[in-house]
C-alpha cells in the first residue's frame, strides 16, 4: 500500500511538472501569433492585478496579430501599458476600441537565443524530475527500515520509480526537440 501511494504521488508531481514546463514553453514566443501568449498578463484593474482575459476578450486577427478587446473603453489603456511593460517585448498599438499586438519577425541571433532559454527551462524541469525520483527513493530506503516493505518490493518500486522518472524526461526532451524546431523554422 505503502509504495502504490508512493508512486502515484511521485506520478502525479513528474506530470505537473511537464505541465509547468509546457506553460514555460508556450511564454517562449515564435513569430507566429497565438493567444495564450498574453495568459499571464495582468492589467490594473480599478486597484486590482487581473488576468488580461477576465478584463478583455483575446483573438487572433492574423497569424502574426493578436486582437485584445477590453470589455469596458476606458480599460483599453491600462491593458496597453500591461502589455507593453510585460517581458514578451511587444509593441501594442491602439486601434478604435481593440488593442493590436503585432509579434516582430525572429532575427536569427533571437532565435539562437530563445533556443538556449528553452534547454534551460528543460533543464530544470529534468531537475525537479530527478528530484522527485531521489525523494521516491528517499521515501522507499525509509520504509524498508522501518520494515514496512520487503527488500525485494523496495527493489522493484525503485525500478518502477526510474522507469517513471526515464518516461518523463522522455517527454520534456521530446518537447524540447520540438519548441527547438518550431524557433528555428523560418
Amino acid at each position: 500500500m505503502v509504495i502504490a501511494d508512493l508512486k502515484k504521488t511521485t506520478d502525479q508531481k513528474m506530470d505537473k511538472t511537464i505541465q509547468a514546463f509546457k506553460a514555460d514553453l508556450a511564454k517562449v514566443r515564435t513569430g507566429r501569433a497565438h493567444t495564450g501568449l498574453l495568459d499571464h498578463i495582468h492589467v490594473d484593474y480599478y486597484g486590482t492585478p487581473t488576468p488580461l482575459n477576465q478584463v478583455a476578450k483575446v483573438t487572433l486577427l492574423d497569424a502574426r496579430t493578436i486582437g485584445v478587446t477590453p470589455f469596458e473603453k476606458k480599460m483599453i489603456q491600462a491593458v496597453d501599458r500591461a502589455i507593453r511593460e510585460s517581458d514578451l517585448g511587444l509593441n501594442p498599438a491602439t486601434q478604435g476600441d481593440t488593442v493590436r499586438v503585432p509579434m516582430p519577425l525572429l532575427t536569427e541571433e533571437r532565435r539562437k537565443e530563445l533556443t538556449k532559454v528553452v534547454k534551460h527551462e528543460a533543464e530544470n524541469a529534468r531537475v525537479a524530475v530527478r528530484n522527485l525520483r531521489r525523494d521516491a527513493i528517499h521515501h522507499l530506503k525509509d520504509a524498508l527500515k522501518k520494515s514496512e516493505v520487503s527488500e525485494n518490493d523496495e527493489r522493484r518500486a525503485q525500478d518502477e520509480v526510474q522507469k517513471m522518472t526515464d518516461r518523463h524526461i522522455g517527454e520534456i526532451d521530446k518537447l524540447l526537440q520540438e519548441k527547438e524546431k518550431e524557433l528555428m523554422a523560418v
